[in-house]
């Protein structure tokens, strides 16, 4: 069985037992999360597809940790100008379990 969720604006597919790493949730590590934006579920041979979402499904998760990524440095530069400017950037992300689908 597995389910694709969208969260934050990204679609994972996802089975029970699975850990996967979605952009931010602001809650506490060690909480039990619940995911509606439930797009497809596929059980074997039958596949229910949601307009956008299936009515009533859900995705219960758990959220492992709060992290982010390795640094990005972002560089602008005007030749002649003597105009350079370095910026870093890190993105947070959220590792969270997928403790069962609903459907």
């Amino acid at each position: 069985m597995y389910s694709i969720i969208e969260q934050a604006g990204v679609q994972f597919k996802v089975t029970p037992g699975m850990k996967i790493r979605v952009p931010l949730i602001s809650a506490d590590t060690g909480t039990d999360i619940t995911i509606e934006k439930v797009l497809m579920t596929s059980d074997g041979d039958k596949i229910t597809v949601g307009a956008p979402t299936i009515a009533g499904a859900t995705v219960s998760a758990k959220i492992l940790e709060h992290g982010a990524d390795k640094k990005i440095l972002v560089i602008k530069r005007k030749r002649r100008k003597d105009y350079r400017r370095k910026n870093g950037h890190r993105q947070k992300f959220t590792r969270i379990e997928i403790v069962s689908i609903n459907a």
